[in-house]
């Protein structure tokens, strides 16, 4: 198994809408109409959310067939707020996130023990959750029985 990995995306941009492509995928981002944009995508601070709560799934499932745990789907509801004010110049806003919370809903026949076990190891594994942790957001994971 590899020890290192690159990732790269490309993208090409008019106006607010950028294009992305990602090896053989593509995808859009943008921003809504009254925000400049011509809502031919998610924004970008969606499309982090979304891309957190996708890495959380594939990190509980590598997880999950480590522990021999019934893992049999997720459902996610991931939060996040910032203060505008810091993207739109105040330099004494920060421009990332204040707090982000996942809520995670797990199909399983496991214990609640056994949930908690889940979320600790993913979240302590997800690049994504632990890139914003290092960030300084205050980061919250919240796992349950569906």
């Amino acid at each position: 198994m590899m020890s290192k990995m690159t990732v790269k995306v490309n993208g090409k941009s008019e106006k607010m809408k950028t294009d992305v492509t990602a090896g053989e995928h593509s995808f859009t981002i943008d921003e809504p109409e009254n925000f400049g944009g011509t809502n031919q995508g998610a924004d970008p601070l969606s499309t982090l959310l979304g891309a957190l709560a996708s890495c959380e799934n594939i990190v509980a499932n590598f997880v999950a067939k480590e522990i021999d745990f019934d893992l049999q789907g997720i459902d996610y509801e991931v939060t996040g707020e910032l203060d505008l004010r810091g993207l739109m110049g105040d330099p004494s806003v920060r421009t990332y996130f204040d707090w982000v919370k996942i809520e995670a809903k797990i199909r399983t026949s496991e214990s609640d023990e056994r949930i908690q076990e889940l979320c600790e190891r993913s979240d302590a594994r997800c690049p994504i959750f632990q890139t914003l942790k290092a960030a300084g957001v205050d980061i919250s994971s919240e796992w349950s029985r569906a």
